[in-house]
């Protein structure tokens, strides 16, 4: 990975695994090598979900993620106003299907750990 994150986390829904990062980023810039560091380190993951903020600039991925992981991932962002900071999910699936709400559950449940573990909520 090219940065050391602030705080990670691991977390398990249905024997699909969730590997959650915060990291500080200096811009938007550093969003796309963060993701990229985030597919070399989990390559079996299927999804790797992202949010961003930095000032004005909100942005978030889904990856092709059922439901809208990014916004949920972003909305964390918001709630512990984390500014210059990214908070990425890659989901490993885990042969059992989520479906919307418990993938929206579970991307929240691991970004909130990563945050927690972070030191920085709110």
């Amino acid at each position: 990975m090219t940065a050391e994150p602030l705080g990670a986390a691991k977390f398990e829904v249905r024997r699909s695994r969730f590997h959650a990062h915060l990291y500080r980023v200096a811009g938007p810039g550093d969003l796309a090598p963060v993701l990229a560091g985030h597919r070399e380190a989990y390559p079996k993951a299927a999804h790797h979900c992202a949010a961003l903020r930095c000032g004005s600039i909100e942005e978030f991925k889904n990856d092709g993620e059922v439901g809208r992981p990014g916004r949920v991932l972003l909305d964390l962002l918001r709630k512990h106003a984390l500014d210059g900071h990214v908070l990425v999910v890659s989901r490993i699936f885990g042969g059992v299907l989520l479906g919307p709400g418990n993938v929206g559950r579970a991307f929240r449940d691991a970004g909130e750990a990563a945050i927690r573990e972070a030191g920085v909520t709110r």
